[in-house]
């Protein structure tokens, strides 16, 4: 059997020698003469099949934009970071526009004018002026019975003191401000009666007192008024308020 196989190669594949039956075994490609212009026998790696490697154009693949998806839902809220470190002051900014007035129901207010229509003479040393008519009286800041101011809202007030002198009479008052003279009114006895003004300002906290105090000293002290005309008036007000 094994020498119609080898007749058949040799039948085959012309040049080829049929090697004896007991040579050993060899490949038929071994005996194929070798390539022009090389001296060495092929090898294996120049009958190996090329690698193909398959390249895209992705540019062409491109598509158009989608459209923008959907918001998603936020996220937790993380832990709080530590305090930064507090930054350099600022440059002072420009002034401020003027704000709209406020409302005069809510600001403060405090007035009174009041008069006496009677003559007084002083009896004792020191002697308070009461007085019975009252032109204004806000709140009732002025009390009639006792003849005084009593401060019910902090601030600087204006008052002022107009008197009528009797003829041949001195006439020496003081404006009171609590137990303490802040302001006098003073004529010296004359023959011609004249009128008497004294202005002031000051500063009160509530439930300060101011009022008018007749004073004697050695001399008849008296002022003079009549139920016709007004000669004697107390007047004063709140300029600003403030204060304790």
């Amino acid at each position: 059997m094994l020498g119609v196989v080898l007749l058949l190669l040799s039948s085959f594949c012309p040049g080829v020698t049929v090697p004896p039956p007991n040579a050993p075994c060899s490949r038929c490609c071994d005996q194929m003469p070798p390539a022009e212009g090389s001296g060495d026998p092929p090898t294996l790696a120049e009958f190996a099949v090329p690698e193909i490697r398959t390249y895209i154009n992705m540019t062409i693949l491109k598509g158009d934009k989608g459209d923008r998806g959907d918001r998603g839902t936020p996220g937790k809220v993380g832990q709080e970071g530590p305090a930064g470190a507090q930054g350099a002051a600022g440059s002072k900014g420009s002034k401020g526009h003027a704000g709209p007035p406020g409302d005069p129901c809510k600001l403060p207010h405090s007035a009174f004018s009041v008069a006496r229509r009677k003559s007084l003479h002083s009896d004792d040393a020191y002697q308070v002026v009461v007085f019975d008519t009252a032109f204004v009286n806000l709140h009732g800041d002025f009390d009639m019975f006792q003849g005084k101011f009593l401060c019910r809202v902090a601030g600087v007030y204006f008052f002022n003191v107009n008197v009528h002198s009797w003829n041949f009479k001195e006439t020496y008052l003081h404006i009171m401000q609590n137990d303490a003279e802040q302001a006098v009114v003073y004529a010296q006895p004359s023959d011609r009666s004249i009128m008497q003004s004294q202005s002031v300002l000051l500063a009160l906290r509530p439930r300060d007192a101011v009022w008018v105090r007749l004073f004697r000293r050695e001399r008849e002290n008296a002022i003079y008024s009549d139920d016709v005309d007004v000669y004697i008036t107390f007047n004063g007000h709140l300029v600003t308020a403030g204060g304790e």
